[in-house]
């Protein structure tokens, strides 16, 4: 059944209709409320306020829009407001950065690619990390959460030419924190 139909049963209060849309898009809010929090506790909390702020509001929802931007507006708006407390933020950026020691029984080999690739990922994070909000959030869509730049802009509720133009800054604005805090990540590029 098409999302425009399973939307149309659950606002006629058939909550069963509402599941499979959940299962769909649960992972795209959950990452993105990941991304903009790093705590995975926070962002399954965020999660699920979303999901339940959405259900409420679901008759106020126009059916003729892809119900996932829509979705990613909502997680995002709460992940922000999480992220404005500053004690929950300071104690989610500790545990993210925190590395668990690798199995013994893992071959060298592998360890060391795995352990260079985690160091690879943890650096570009706290790159991002360094960019002002407005740049995270249209990086962690277009590029962690691979939205399209009409998909970007409708959760942005922006136009798809400002979302070109804020991406474009955004990763020249990357590019000089990646070359002025982190050369690993620099030098890999021009590999």
């Amino acid at each position: 059944m098409d999302e425009a139909a399973l939307i149309g049963r659950a606002v006629a209060g058939e909550a069963a209709a509402w599941e499979p849309l959940v299962i769909t898009h649960q992972e795209a809010v959950f990452r993105l409320a990941y991304l903009i929090l790093g705590d995975s506790d926070e962002a399954e909390d965020v999660a699920q306020e979303t999901f339940l702020r959405a259900w409420d509001n679901l008759g106020r929802f126009d059916r003729s829009r892809s119900l996932r931007p829509w979705l990613l507006r909502i997680a995002a708006n709460l992940a922000n407001n999480r992220r404005r407390s500053a004690g929950r933020h300071v104690a989610a950026l500790a545990r993210a950065w925190q590395v668990e020691a690798p199995s013994a029984k893992v071959d060298t080999v592998s360890v060391e690619e795995s352990s260079a690739e985690h160091l690879r990922s943890e650096q570009l994070w706290q790159a991002v990390r360094r960019l002002e909000s407005g740049d995270q959030q249209i990086i962690y869509l277009r590029y962690f959460l691979d939205l399209s730049v009409s998909e970007t802009a409708e959760t942005l509720q922006t136009a798809e030419g400002t979302v070109k133009s804020r991406s474009s800054r955004a990763l020249e604005h990357l590019r000089t924190v990646i070359e002025r805090g982190f050369p690993m990540l620099g030098e890999e590029r021009a590999a």
